[in-house]
């Protein structure tokens, strides 16, 4: 049987002594679509940006397809890099992320990194930015687009890596509705569903479409996981 992709174990983290995790016991398989669901400073961000190996937990293990994922692992160059490329994260806010001249550059950045040859490159974006329909986006300044936009050019920079863990927070704030419902069907079905997605949101209406799992977490621990189903159903819980 394989490694889960996620084992968290009494995980914790505290921001200037206030504590964010308090204690997180969590597992997550591989080709997974979990939710986070929690009010504001319910440990949401704080724990995707651990799984993400942003933050060090303060406490507490966390492996990543069965190896420690550690301060002392994520600084070994090789360690690393396949960490990066097999780990990716959308922040809540684009702008936090895009910081290129162009779309074409945004998208081509991660590629260039990782040593692509430019005829793939090339390829690898052209086929990017049709999905994601920024075909007519290719020469503009991310900062010059809508936010809706500039959410699904951020979301396209990761997605052209092919990475097989993708982690999401907030995927469909600030958006119009159409530009939701492409990032909902872009999530649904990138990587033929095989893929592990892992998202923290507050919005009920996209859950049922894009998790398999919902997790709730409250003051830093999880409280109830169940089915989008179950979890939808409890009221008082909600």
């Amino acid at each position: 049987m394989a490694e889960p992709i996620f084992h968290a174990r009494e995980l914790t983290y505290s921001y200037r002594q206030i504590p964010a995790l308090a204690g997180i016991d969590l597992t997550i398989e591989r080709g997974e679509r979990v939710v986070l669901l929690g009010a504001n400073g319910s440990g949401k961000s704080t724990l995707l940006r651990i799984l993400d190996g942003l933050y060090p937990p303060s406490s507490g293990s966390l492996q990543f397809a069965g190896e420690d994922l550690t301060p002392e692992k994520l600084a070994d160059e090789n360690f690393e890099l396949t960490f990066r490329r097999q780990v990716a994260f959308v922040f809540q806010n684009p702008d936090v992320q895009l910081f290129n001249a162009t779309v074409f550059d945004e998208l081509a950045f991660g590629p260039l990194q990782l040593g692509w040859t430019k005829e793939e490159i090339l390829r690898r974006v052209g086929e990017t930015m049709q999905s994601m329909r920024l075909d007519h986006l290719r020469d503009r300044p991310p900062h010059h687009l809508s936010g809706g936009e500039r959410k699904r050019v951020a979301l396209a920079s990761v997605l052209i890596l092919d990475p097989a863990v993708l982690l999401l927070d907030e995927p469909t704030m600030g958006l119009d509705p159409q530009s939701q419902s492409q990032i909902i069907d872009l999530l649904v079905g990138w990587g033929g569903g095989a893929k592990t997605v892992v998202s923290a949101t507050h919005d009920l209406g996209i859950v049922a479409d894009i998790a398999d799992r919902c997790i709730i977490l409250q003051d830093g621990k999880v409280v109830a996981e169940g089915s989008p189903a179950e979890v939808l159903r409890n009221s008082e819980l909600l």
